[in-house]
């Protein structure tokens, strides 16, 4: 089982022609999805193909030429006019938003999550990579091209979490070079506004009966930490989750930021000591060292079952 997306999954990418498009549709194709790209989205391209995916001006025309809903998009287009396209998708009846574009308004992703609530979808990111379920599908560029992916990512029990793309990968593939695969993976994004935080993804793989223990990753700033540590803690959770917190450092900057757009830090609540002390208390382990992250879920996960 996975989260999210399986073999079934159908998808769409808009903004289908622009180069970086090109290359993600490349890498999606070869990691064995081109039976569910059904089409992509470019105004002005009807008629034109990507590697053999038909572009079409509107996602109406999209849905009507497949002849069922599609589930989900992968949404490339540039920044101004990422909200239109957005909202495009989910008025046509999908369900799942993938946003790869980075340096949206804040008002227009708060518009856009506002709408997707709305109208029961669901958007993971912007500024993401996307989804991955190991040796089936991949739904944006994560893991890059698909031999890179296949080695990086292995089916396995461990759900993956993350702020970082980049960082998606590297636990990951610390988690497979020790024997522990991946049911799903997820590149959340790193802004401080995004479609699907770490505890709105925990049902989802509490209820997947594959998933037996979750790693994130994650950063000084934001709420999201005190969030999951909240959901795990009134819901009991079945899964020992292991955390790995970059920029410890930030403790000692007060008002200082690195890297994604959501680590800027506006209080205590938000310094990383706050966040690891938060975390502890919910029964989440946070690991030094990235490469301790497969012994320490690993120890838990064995723990759990003993008990």
């Amino acid at each position: 089982m996975s989260i999210l997306i399986d073999a079934s999954t159908t998808f769409i990418v808009q903004g289908i022609t622009g180069r970086e498009a090109v290359n993600l549709t490349r890498e999606c194709l070869d990691y064995g999805t081109g039976a569910k790209i059904v089409g992509g989205v470019t105004p002005g391209r009807l008629g034109r193909d990507v590697h053999g995916v038909p572009v079409f001006d509107t996602v109406a025309q999209a849905v009507e030429h497949h002849g069922a809903p599609i589930d989900g998009s992968v949404v490339t287009v540039p920044p101004a006019f990422t909200k239109d396209a957005v909202f495009e998708a989910i008025e046509n009846g999908i369900k799942l938003v993938v946003i790869v574009t980075e340096r949206i308004p804040r008002r227009d992703v708060a518009q856009m999550v506002e709408l997707a609530t709305l109208r029961g979808a669901r958007i993971i990111g912007p500024n993401c990579l996307g989804i991955i379920v190991p040796d089936v599908i991949k739904m944006g560029g994560i893991g890059g091209p698909a031999k890179n992916a296949a080695q990086a990512y292995t089916p396995g029990p461990i759900g993956v979490i993350s702020r970082s793309g980049g960082m998606t990968t590297e636990m990951s593939s610390t988690l497979s070079a020790a024997g522990l695969g991946q049911s799903t993976a997820v590149s959340i994004g790193g802004d401080a506004i995004i479609g699907s935080t770490y505890a709105e993804l925990m049902p989802l793989f509490e209820a997947d009966e594959q998933t037996r223990g979750i790693v994130i990753y994650t950063e000084p700033g934001g709420r999201m930490e005190a969030e999951l540590s909240r959901w795990v803690t009134e819901n009991s959770s079945r899964l020992p989750i292991v955390a790995f917190m970059a920029g410890r450092f930030m403790d000692e900057m007060p008002g200082m930021s690195f890297g994604h757009a959501g680590t800027i830090v506006e209080g205590k609540e938000d310094t990383a000591g706050e966040k690891i002390e938060r975390l502890a208390q919910a029964g989440i382990r946070v690991a030094e060292r990235i490469e301790d992250i497969p012994t320490m879920i690993s120890e838990q996960i064995e723990s759990r079952a003993g008990a």
